[in-house]
């Protein structure tokens, strides 16, 4: 069966060959709360889709607009069977108790680098996504736009404490980056992008690099509350695995 639970994922999570993120524009705080509630029920309600789905997260977006979702995956193969078999009967359910929401976007992604402080038992306050978008597809660019912010922030002389995790992921077509980025508290990340520089990095020549590169046609930094964690029930019968 399906079980609700309030730990973040694991980003890392070895297992997970396809991570998705989509977002949907509910339209304001009350609907963002019954939306999460329709998902809950449409979920719990129904056994866990498939064993290649390791989990499903909910975020409120601080727009009071929109949520996204976060879901991992063993692989793409995995989660066409699920659209197939699952994913209708679901949003149709949750369209009927709270009609009208926008689906804005899906996107398929691989996780490429992660950064975490060792030891740091902080549970996240706040998860802020950072979306890049580059001119046209190019795997080896998104790589080395990566490996440059991780560069510049291994080398950053003034750190801000409240970052606890970053974790970078490469659009599968090639042409984004997005970075899924756990903070002690949405105040933490407000300060830092308040502190001298351009975004969360001090004003050095590496941050210059990163936010002069080649090829970046914009981007996107939203907060978000983890609202609703979704995993199989490790006490129940095997998942209900398309056929």
């Amino acid at each position: 069966m399906t079980r609700r639970t309030t730990t973040h994922p694991d980003l890392t999570r070895p297992e997970t060959g396809a991570p998705f993120f989509s977002t949907w524009r509910v339209g304001t705080p009350e609907r963002q709360r019954q939306a999460v509630e329709a998902i809950a029920r449409t979920w719990e309600r129904r056994p866990w889709p498939a064993a290649d789905l390791l989990g499903y997260h909910v975020y409120a977006g601080h727009d009071g607009e929109t949520l996204m979702h976060h879901s991992q995956w063993t692989s793409e193969q995995a989660y066409e069977a699920f659209v197939r078999s699952h994913r209708q009967e679901r949003n149709d359910e949750i369209d009927t108790a709270v009609p009208g929401i926008e689906r804005l976007w899906l996107g398929r992604y691989r996780r490429y680098r992660s950064v975490v402080r060792e030891g740091d038992a902080r549970v996240p306050g706040c998860v802020v996504i950072v979306d890049v978008e580059f001119e046209g597809p190019d795997p080896d660019r998104q790589r080395a736009w990566v490996d440059a912010v991780l560069e510049a922030l291994e080398s950053d002389p003034d750190q801000h404490p409240g970052g606890i995790s970053a974790h970078f992921h490469l659009s599968t077509d090639g042409t984004r980056v997005l970075n899924y980025a756990e903070w002690e508290s949405a105040q933490a990340h407000i300060d830092a992008l308040a502190a001298p520089g351009d975004g969360i990095g001090s004003a050095t020549a590496l941050w210059r690099r990163v936010q002069t590169w080649p090829g970046v046609k914009g981007g996107s930094v939203s907060r978000y509350d983890h609202v609703l964690g979704l995993v199989p029930d490790a006490g129940a019968p095997d998942a209900d695995v398309p056929g």
